[in-house]
Formats: C-alpha cells, sequence, structure tokens
C-alpha cells in the first residue's frame, strides 16, 4: 500500500550524549517493517530521475520495488549489478545532492530515503544472503590498479567481471583507502569494508598491501611485468595548510593524519600502541565532511571542548547537512564567519590557543559561493591545546613524478580524456588523483567509467 507521508522513515540513532563517548555506529539502521514502510513512498517513476542522479546508475526503482515485496536478497542482487560497494555507500554517499535530489517525492516534502534503503538490502544480505561466486571466463589479460580506495576497487572489480587477471598495488597495509583510514567507525564501521573487499577478492581480485608505487615499483615497471593497462586510483592524500604563524607548533595536525591514526591505526583503542594526543580544547579548521569527522573524533577521545572554525555561513558549509546535525547533537560549538590568523604557542612550543578574525561575506567567488571578507580589528583567541587543520587534500605527487609521459595540471591532479585515459598510453587514471578530494560515490563513477574505457582498449589493441 502506498505511503504519502510527506516525511522520511526516521533513522534510528544512539543517544548523542551516550555516542559522543564511544566510536560505534550512530545511525542504527532501519528494521524491515521501516524499510518496507519507507519503499513504499517510492512512486515508481516512468523516467526515473533517481538514476540519473546516482554517478552508477543504480536501479532505483527496481531495488526499492523489491524492498516493497519483501524480497530483500533480490534488491540487493539489483543494487550489485552496478554498484560494487552497496553497504558502503548506503551510509556514506551525499544522496541529498544526488539520488535523492532528483527524487520527485522531494518536491512538496523530503525525498524518497533511497541512501537508507540501500544500506538495508546491503546489511540484510550480509546477515542473511550467501556470496555467490561468480563464474568467469578468463580472457589472459592481466591489468594493475593503483590504490585499493573506492575509485580503484570498483574498477579492479568490473574488470574481474570481464575476465581479467587484476592485481590491485595498495600503498597501506590494509586495502580500503579513505574508507578505511579516513572516515570513521561511527560512520562507517571497518568490518563493513572488509566484508565488501572480501566480497571483490571471491570475483578474483588479488590485492598486494605495502606496495608504494613510485618507491617500489614505478608504473613503468608495472608495465613491464605483463600488465596490459594499469589504471591509477590513488587518491588525494597530500593535506593543506594555511601557511599561518604558529601551523609548525606542537599539537598542529592534519586532519588526514589524525584520522589515520585514528581509523587505520586503531588510536582510539586503549590497548593500542598508536600514539596520538588526547587534547582538553579543540580547534578544527574547515567545514567540509573530513572537518566533521575530526571534531566529532576529537570529541570521542576525551576533549570538552571542540571548536569548528569555518570562515563561512552554515549555509555555505559543504559537509553533509546530516553531519552538521549530528556534530551539533554531539556538542560541537560552531565558530563561523571567523578564520584563524596566527596559532599561539607556549615558550615550550606547545598549542596554547588560536587567534581568529571575524569575517563577513561579499560578493561571490569563482566556485559561486559569496567571499569572505575580514572585519577590520575583530581578532579573538580561542583557548585551546590543539588545532586540526580540514582544509582539502592534492594528489600526491609521488606516481607522476616516477612515471615517463604522464601530465598533470596545476593542482597536481592527472590530466584524463574523455576516457580516463591519462596522457600515457595503456594508463588511466580516475577518482581523487584526477579532480581533487572528492566523493566516494564519484570517485566509484569514474572506476567504472575506466574499467569500462580499459575494456574496449584492450579489445581493440
Amino acid at each position: 500500500m502506498a505511503n504519502m507521508s510527506m516525511n522520511k522513515t526516521p533513522m534510528p540513532t544512539l543517544e548523542p550524549t551516550v555516542r559522543n563517548k564511544n566510536f560505534e555506529e550512530v545511525c542504527t539502521g532501519y528494521t524491515p517493517e521501516m524499510a518496507v514502510k519507507e519503499a513504499n513512498r517510492c512512486l515508481n517513476c516512468k523516467n526515473m530521475p533517481c538514476v540519473g542522479g546516482c554517478p552508477v546508475n543504480v536501479h532505483i526503482p527496481e531495488f526499492i520495488e523489491k524492498i516493497k515485496n519483501g524480497d530483500f536478497l533480490s534488491a540487493y542482487d539489483i543494487i550489485k549489478q552496478t554498484n560494487a560497494l552497496p553497504a558502503v555507500c548506503g551510509r556514506v554517499c551525499p544522496q541529498e545532492s544526488q539520488c535523492e535530489g532528483k527524487c520527485v517525492r522531494g518536491i512538496k516534502g523530503e525525498s524518497v530515503a533511497i541512501g537508507r534503503l540501500e544500506r538495508f538490502a546491503a546489511d540484510f544480505f550480509m546477515e542473511n544472503g550467501k556470496p555467490k561466486t561468480p563464474d568467469i571466463t578468463k580472457n589472459g589479460k592481466k591489468v594493475a590498479v593503483i590504490g585499493a580506495g573506492p575509485s580503484g576497487l570498483t574498477c579492479a572489480g568490473d574488470l574481474a567481471k570481464l575476465g581479467y587477471e587484476v592485481t590491485i598495488f595498495e600503498a597501506f597495509h590494509t586495502a580500503g583507502g579513505v574508507l578505511t583510514y579516513g572516515i570513521p567507525e561511527f560512520r562507517l564501521p571497518k568490518s563493513i569494508v572488509k566484508k565488501e573487499i572480501e566480497n571483490l577478492e571471491k570475483s578474483g581480485v588479488k590485492i598486494m598491501t605495502d606496495m608504494v608505487i613510485g618507491k617500489i615499483l614505478t608504473v613503468d615497471e608495472i608495465i613491464e611485468m605483463g600488465y596490459s593497462a594499469v589504471f591509477i586510483g590513488s587518491g588525494a592524500g597530500l593535506p593543506m595548510f594555511m601557511g599561518i604563524e604558529g601551523e609548525g607548533s606542537v599539537g598542529v595536525y592534519s586532519a588526514n593524519e589524525f584520522l589515520t591514526r585514528i581509523n587505520l591505526m586503531k588510536a582510539y583503542i586503549e590497548d593500542y600502541d598508536t600514539p596520538i594526543k588526547r587534547s582538553d580544547s579543540v580547534a578544527v579548521v574547515g567545514g567540509g565532511n573530513v572537518a566533521m569527522d575530526a571534531a566529532r573524533c576529537a570529541k570521542r577521545l576525551g576533549a570538552e571542548n571542540v571548536y569548528i572554525i569555518y570562515r563561512r555561513g552554515e549555509e555555505e558549509m559543504p559537509a553533509r547537512k546530516e553531519e552538521i546535525e549530528h556534530a551539533k547533537e554531539e556538542e560541537i560549538e560552531f565558530k563561523l564567519l571567523c578564520n584563524p590568523k596566527r596559532i599561539i604557542s607556549d615558550e615550550s612550543g606547545k598549542v596554547v590557543g588560536v587567534e581568529c578574525i571575524k569575517m563577513q561575506l561579499g560578493e561571490p567567488d569563482a566556485s559561486g559561493r559569496r567571499r569572505p571578507v575580514e572585519i577590520e580589528n575583530s581578532e579573538f583567541i580561542i583557548d585551546v591545546d590543539a588545532v586540526i587543520m580540514a582544509l582539502g587534500t592534492t594528489p600526491n605527487p609521488l606516481i607522476r613524478t616516477t612515471t615517463n609521459g604522464i601530465e598533470a595540471n596545476k593542482r597536481g591532479c592527472l590530466i584524463v580524456d574523455e576516457n580516463m585515459k591519462t596522457t600515457k598510453d595503456g594508463v588511466y587514471a580516475g577518482g581523487d588523483a584526477v579532480t581533487g578530494a572528492a566523493t566516494v560515490i564519484l570517485a566509484m563513477g569514474a572506476g567504472k567509467n575506466a574499467a569500462k574505457s580499459i575494456d574496449e582498449y584492450l579489445k581493440n589493441e
């Protein structure tokens, strides 16, 4: 029976004052009854605008129809036709600006909770389904994938299905890329990532860890090893800083380092020996999802005061609305329309505060957002003992500087054509290595497109 409610079925969550002291997953997921109720809000539109809003073109009305009918395992099978990591995407995709942003129900109310339903189907399969070993005929050709993040995993999975022998070269000791080192446990449990990767390996993908390409092997050497094509999905792991006074003080981190220590190196677990500063007061500079993640992690590590410092207003924040709301619920304090001018340290070089200046919004800049302008003589000081810079990242130059014939733009991002091909024959690239820091699903879409192009290239070789 159709559910014409104007609002989504609420997602159950842990109590804010409880969850901000642990790393348990915040959103606990739909029950089967909730999923069926929400699925019945879908109008099953003939033109399917939601599918066009999905970077990997999940057959959304089809899988939701299966959930309506209680056939949850078939719903998962439909999602998996185009999405290699449904349990991940159901948790971290910015659905509000993609599939749900195109949903007809969103015109006069809230859109259908497509992401929550995708997560439900994936979680139901993990608990009740049996992974299928695909029957694949190998074609005798080898493809190398650099980076086991969302883009690399997707490209590898699609190529394996087509019969290629695929090897992923991953720099870290654990696969997953940003899914493992960047996104916190309370948003994306690492057990989920591990299961998704294990399912990929069952399709024949081989993953080699601790392989820093550009140091251990170069791209040219990989090609000489008999690989017919290479896909570079190495991400964007080089952090950005402001270049202000005091940025070299003890207690100043990049968000990348801070989150990697917590997520990949398990610093939040007491009996791990990973060193990390457990601060009393923390300032996080930035307004994206990474800033929210860093601030919420700092709170969970015991900080009494955690501040988000952002030079624009809340409307201009690039972070997901849900993440902003969760941060506020967890007692993160937002210092909006202000910007750090210098970091203050004591005689020993340790951070004791950050001096900020108030801002106001002026005319739009090149990005279309109103440019923040300083207000004269409005400086003020926030007492903190740690500062985390969450200002974005750029691709690490290691691969491009050790490979002949690969070109990059002035931001260090690899240059590719419409087929994801770099300026070097047989070498393709996608994800953050090409776009700079972006979303998981956009990286997956790039991996999928690159796999298609690599297949066409090798068939015509």
